[in-house]
């Protein structure tokens, strides 16, 4: 129990958030969360739609993208709606379903950028043997397995969760629901779930960032020894832009997880959970596949179809008329 605490067991939160400036919150949230779906959504339609992008590579972007729609839209819309309306409040039960769900997809993004990484490593280092290593059905138990662990792992730390007590005050000093900043509010034993939560963190943050690491590595040598100037500078170009992405995705991470507590950190770990939460879902669609050439011709293809419809349509209501 906690110590010259108000002992009265509350059955909703405040969430804080980042305080002052709510138009400009308002405007910028908005901005991002329109900017990651439209472009998540786009990335899945082009590799559902288009048959040239039935191949490992695109299929794990497809989950990627699938599942970072998934990932913003389970903390943005109700950060919006709380600062278009003013009501920052959130009950217990909704606050750990925001946990979960996020939680959740935050593992599975961890070890889905790893088999991507591992994707490209085998495809750029062992080419003679890429097809037999990467064919679709161990694609299929790569991409379940990253949603299935981080589905049934965060479950743990929710049962856990679900038994404790919380007394006021009530106010969460974050924008979304997070395990360290309600156990500051638990009038419970929490030691036990506080050693839950970094053991979950160490297991599905340090073994996918040090493969996907290694990974990377591994391709940045291989494409140094490329004879083609050129065809080395843009090969070292995308695979530096995608390891500077997971590595401030995972860094991020490291940080907030990790890192011993410490109430000076408290305002840094809150500013950095923008780098996982809201900055790589608006940027990996454009680093990992706006950037990329067969994207775009697919993606420009689409939208003169689209136009040519359109031209189609307005001659025949003209003909009508």
């Amino acid at each position: 129990m906690a110590d010259g605490r108000n002992q009265t067991v509350i059955m909703e939160f405040i969430l804080l958030g980042f305080g002052d400036l709510p138009d400009l919150q308002i405007l910028l949230f908005l901005i991002i969360y329109l900017a990651t779906v439209a472009g998540n959504t786009l990335i899945v339609a082009l590799v559902v739609a288009d048959h040239h992008f039935h191949t490992p590579m695109y299929f794990f972007l497809g989950n990627l993208s699938c599942l970072e729609t998934c990932y913003t839209s389970t903390i943005l819309p109700r950060l919006l709606i709380s600062l278009l309306t003013g009501d920052k409040t959130m009950s217990v039960s909704g606050c750990i379903i925001q946990l979960y769900f996020f939680g959740s997809l935050a593992c599975t993004e961890c070890y889905l950028l790893a088999a991507m990484s591992y994707d490209r490593y085998l495809a750029i280092c062992k080419p003679l043997h890429y097809s037999t290593l990467m064919n679709i059905r161990i694609c299929l138990q790569l991409a379940a397995a990253s949603w299935l662990n981080g589905c049934l792992a965060v479950i743990i730390l929710i049962s856990f969760l679900s038994q404790v007590l919380f007394c006021s005050p009530n106010e969460i000093d974050h924008f979304y629901c997070d395990v360290m900043p309600l156990m500051e509010l638990s009038c419970s034993d929490t030691r036990l779930i506080i050693l839950v939560d970094f053991i979950l963190a160490c297991v599905f943050i340090l073994p996918p960032f040090l493969l996907t690491l290694t990974s990377y590595v591994c391709i940045i040598a291989t494409i140094l020894r490329i004879p083609s100037t050129t065809g080395r500078k843009k090969a070292f170009s995308t695979c530096s832009s995608h390891l500077i992405v997971v590595t401030i995705f995972y860094g991020t991470l490291i940080v907030v997880y990790m890192l011993p507590k410490r109430d000076t950190l408290g305002d840094l770990k809150k500013v950095l959970s923008l780098c996982y939460t809201v900055l790589t879902p608006l940027v990996n669609p454009l680093i990992y596949s706006l950037r990329n050439r067969e994207v775009k011709e697919a993606l420009c293809k689409a939208v003169s179809k689209c136009g040519f419809h359109k031209n189609v349509q307005r001659l025949q209501d003209n003909n009508i008329a």
